[in-house]
């Protein structure tokens, strides 16, 4: 099994697109209301898995329209599939998501903004570092 923790950039550039590069391991950011966000809000059920590793990240069923233009979701798929992380970046204090098996960017996790789900988190995740597994993508 590989060790996603100690592969090299090069490594990493080898095994993801440039805008995947960009976003899993340079803290990238995909702009808003693209393209594979509008794809997104269109799937159905189903498991986001990361983009980098295929670590299990988030399930549909907690999946919401925060109409901010980013994946949206509540809550994780397990409590030790994603880190949080302290981002101090942009002149501002954020809490970061990463993936825990390969710390892979994600996005950032937003508290307290409203939402009227379980939780009133709001974990805004960037569509290029999910890869979405239908529930029905073993049958047949």
């Amino acid at each position: 099994m590989t060790d996603f923790k100690t592969l090299t950039a090069a490594e990493w550039r080898a095994r993801l697109t440039a805008e995947q590069f960009h976003v899993l391991r340079e803290a990238g950011t995909d702009r808003p209301f693209s393209a594979a966000y509008d794809a997104f809000k269109h799937q159905g059920g189903g498991t986001y898995v990361c983009t980098g590793c295929g670590a299990t990240l988030f399930d549909s069923t907690t999946k919401f329209d925060a109409r901010c233009g980013w994946p949206a979701f509540y809550d994780p798929a397990t409590t030790d599939g994603i880190k949080v992380l302290r981002d101090e970046s942009l002149g501002m204090v954020r809490t970061e998501v990463v993936c825990a098996r390969c710390e892979s960017h994600l996005g950032h996790l937003f508290e307290g903004e409203g939402f009227n789900t379980p939780t009133d988190q709001r974990y805004c995740i960037n569509a290029t570092s999910l890869r979405f597994i239908p529930d029905d993508a073993d049958d047949g």
